[in-house]
């Protein structure tokens, strides 16, 4: 089983509901917080609630509390753990296999680099986790790498920072601007901003390392 949090920050409604129409299995959905406003503007019904709830109005939050078949994880405010990864927890827990979390960006920096943590936390788990928004896909890649189909690209741009450390013989076939074996640092990052696939496939090969993968669109 999948899952889907709707986390409280920025969401592009348009992109965000056909996001959600196009899953076709079997999906927990989990809001997290403030991702309770998102839901109640737009008809949608959550599995699961999770979070202390100090960003939800009285009006938001009566409304949810009166729905039937909605389970909750209510949490103090001083917690260790942000509402969001409050929420992936419980998802892990309760046995889903990928995280896609819709709300994770926005104005709060401070919150959008605890998300992005996140993905690192999922790689340790051994649970894929990504950050989903109407311009970004964002998501780690760890050695040995992966092949990206053109079809399934989401946007136009790919891009590649080294995350927790160097990454080691990076190759990159497929894309406009190649790689071979090269070993990226954290000072020259900027040479794989806003590469582009050029090929039916693209490879992305390490052979030691992670990497956040950020593919994006104007």
């Amino acid at each position: 089983m999948d899952s889907v949090i709707i986390s409280g920050g920025n969401i592009n409604s348009d992109f965000a509901l056909d996001f959600l129409k196009k899953k076709k299995e079997k999906v927990l959905y989990i809001a997290a917080d403030r991702g309770l406003e998102f839901c109640s503007r737009n008809g949608l019904i959550p599995d699961w609630a999770v979070g202390d709830f100090d960003s939800v109005s009285p009006q938001v939050l009566k409304e949810f509390e009166q729905t039937e078949g909605l389970k909750w994880k209510k949490l103090r405010p001083e917690k260790d753990d942000s509402d969001t990864q409050s929420a992936v927890n419980l998802a892990m827990e309760l046995g889903c296999e990928s995280i896609e979390i819709l709300g994770a960006t926005g104005n709060r920096v401070d919150h959008v680099m605890a998300n992005l943590g996140l993905l690192a936390y999922g790689c340790q788990k051994g649970i894929p986790i990504t950050l989903v928004d109407d311009r970004n896909w964002i998501s780690i890649l760890r050695s040995p790498g992966t092949v990206i189909k053109r079809e399934e690209q989401f946007g136009k741009f790919v891009s590649f920072f080294p995350f927790g450390g160097d990454v080691k013989d990076l190759t990159l076939q497929g894309f406009k601007y190649p790689l071979n074996r090269y070993h990226l640092t954290v000072f020259d990052s900027g040479l794989t901003v806003s590469n582009e696939i050029v090929e039916d496939e693209a490879v992305v090969e390490m052979s030691s390392g992670m990497m956040l993968m950020i593919m994006s669109r104007d």
